[in-house]
């Protein structure tokens, strides 16, 4: 019976290793965009809910606002994002995309397709593989707490 304990049958390192690896292949597309990955996360919500509030998005991130906020002035001063103060409550920030952001989304359509193919796996593969790694990721956090 093989030893449990080596690094190669501990799933921490799997998933750590696969994600430094998944960020490498993103690298270079993203680049060509003018964005880092995190950004890359941070258009993706967008482009499903402009005008997002900072909190959903470090929510939907899980990003504190250390990290966030950072993130997003870096974004703003690429002209990607625009931040504003909502008039009803002015301790309330959502952040739109400026039309150089919302045009990035044709260009990053193909990110995706380029990711699997580049995982070598089948689209039901990666599917099931994003369910697997949903679900650890739950059960991870509530037993976190």
């Amino acid at each position: 019976m093989p030893e449990r304990s080596t690094l190669k049958h501990q799933v921490c390192f799997s998933l750590y290793a696969a994600s430094r690896a998944a960020t490498a292949v993103y690298r270079p597309m993203l680049e060509s965009m003018g964005l880092t990955y995190p950004q890359y996360l941070v258009m993706l919500l967008l482009w499903e809910r402009d005008g997002a509030s900072v909190r959903e998005l470090g929510e939907e991130l899980d990003l504190d606002s250390g990290t966030l906020s950072p993130l997003l002035k870096r974004m703003e001063a690429s002209g990607f994002v625009e931040r504003r103060r909502q008039p009803d409550d002015e301790r309330k920030v959502a952040v739109h995309l400026t039309p150089r952001g919302a045009g990035l989304r044709e260009q990053a359509a193909a990110v995706p397709a380029r990711i699997a193919a580049a995982a070598g796996l089948s689209p039901d593969e990666l599917e099931q593989l994003n369910l697997t790694l949903a679900k650890v990721t739950g059960a991870l956090h509530a037993n976190a707490q």
